[in-house]
């Protein structure tokens, strides 16, 4: 049967059918909303809301400062750290929770670079996470401006991009604006092969697409945790440092959760061992609980069952969108072929941000990445099937209507 002969009702039997639907429940999501922006900030889980509820009334409000040995609050990074690991195929001992994704690039990148010290050049792409060229940007000014920020403009151009003097590549590894998702292993395999190290921007892959850090050998990782992993708005990001890599990496941000007996008080600083040497201050606890209370979700959870319903999800959608929405000034920016697309979906239109409003307005919230970029994220664990021809056909009657055009939709908004 072809999709263009489907039916709502074809639809709400893969939901009946579909092995991931009892971890909806598991979510708070308001009954009258499409929600297609888990990609930007994931719904609050009910087990973070009561884990956050007990840690203040509990755990600060009787516990007070006895709660970080007995509630276990001095483990929240390296606990937090291991279950996520465990999602992203690390070893163990090799991923802290920690900071933002941005502090802990800079931590990476400059352990990578201090590696690599007689190569200058750092390889990424122009359509990079802007945080991250930022980042590698302020570095190399810190470092006396001698490293070079070597900019592609599409993964084709990488392999001539890697020259011998080049020290990292810095990549993403599921772009941000149209979901494009690089071959982690081959590329890892493609630096390892002229000595460059590789840092990985896991953002918008934990959580949305299977994961192997130790199968694809990378040397460092990093990512935050309140998009796919629902950690809540601004939770602790988190990062990967190779275990072959950790005895000889070092980072300048050496404060004093990174030294070796912070609670001696030592006027030197002397780096603990192994990836506690990565943390820097004093970790968020209400935040990092909130994180940790959403990864036990996540040990229940079958990558592969998470994959397949995604690649099900995003194919429906682009073939409903463009069935639908024929002749509408969309034009689809992600890659067609999902074994090259992660967990989310963007069309492109010129007045793409407009059509977004309307689309929120009616309850159907995706967001949207200047230019002209309309971004739909599609998170298995709460999307249902009903949800994608819902949305679809909210947008085919904003198009074709044209409601987007009102004044109240072209306000520009702070957050987008």
């Amino acid at each position: 049967m072809t999709l263009s002969k489907m039916t709502r009702e074809e639809f709400a039997a893969l939901d009946a059918a579909d092995p991931l639907a009892p971890f909806r429940a598991e979510f708070e999501l308001p009954e009258d909303v499409i929600y297609l922006d888990g990609n930007s900030l994931g719904p609050l889980p009910r087990i973070a809301r009561e884990r956050v509820a007990a840690c203040v009334s509990e755990e600060w409000g009787n516990g007070l400062i006895r709660s970080w040995n007995d509630a276990g609050w001095i483990d929240l990074p390296k606990r937090v750290g291991s279950k996520i690991g465990a999602l992203i195929g690390a070893e163990p001992d090799s991923v802290i929770g920690a900071d933002s994704t941005s502090v802990n690039l800079f931590k990476c990148l400059s352990a990578a670079l201090a590696l690599r010290p007689d190569r200058t050049i750092i390889v990424s792409e122009k359509s990079n996470f802007p945080t991250d060229l930022y980042m590698a940007e302020g570095l190399s000014a810190l470092l006396g401006g001698r490293h070079e920020l070597r900019l592609v403009e599409d993964p084709s151009e990488l392999p001539g991009a890697l020259t011998d003097d080049v020290a990292v590549l810095m990549l993403t590894h599921v772009n941000y604006r149209t979901g494009y998702m690089h071959d982690m292993k081959a590329v890892t395999d493609a630096a390892h092969a002229t000595g460059a190290l590789t840092l990985w921007d896991l953002a918008h892959s934990a959580g949305a697409v299977p994961v192997n850090l130790t199968a694809a050998n990378a040397d460092f990782a990093v990512g935050c945790s309140y998009k796919y992993l629902n950690g809540g708005p601004g939770a602790p990001a988190f990062l990967y440092v190779a275990p072959r890599r950790q005895q000889d990496a070092s980072q300048p941000l050496t404060g004093w959760f990174s030294h070796k007996t912070p609670f001696a008080f030592d006027h030197r600083f002397t780096p603990t061992d192994g990836i506690g040497k990565f943390l820097c201050g004093t970790p968020p606890v209400l935040a990092m609980t909130a994180l940790d209370a959403a990864m036990d979700i996540w040990a229940r959870v079958d990558m592969d069952a998470v994959r397949a319903k995604s690649v099900a999800l995003t194919e429906n959608f682009i073939t409903l969108v463009e069935e639908r929405c024929a002749g509408l000034g969309l034009m689809l920016a992600s890659p067609r072929t999902p074994e090259h697309r992660g967990s989310q979906v963007s069309f492109a239109h010129e007045n793409g941000y407009p059509v977004m409003q309307a689309l929120i307005a009616r309850g159907v919230i995706g967001d949207f990445r200047a230019p002209y970029l309309l971004r739909f994220g599609f998170t298995p664990l709460y999307t249902r099937f009903t949800d994608v021809w819902d949305a679809v056909e909210h947008l085919h009657d904003i198009l074709e209507s044209s409601n987007w055009d009102q004044p109240k939709f072209h306000a520009r908004a702070a957050v987008t």
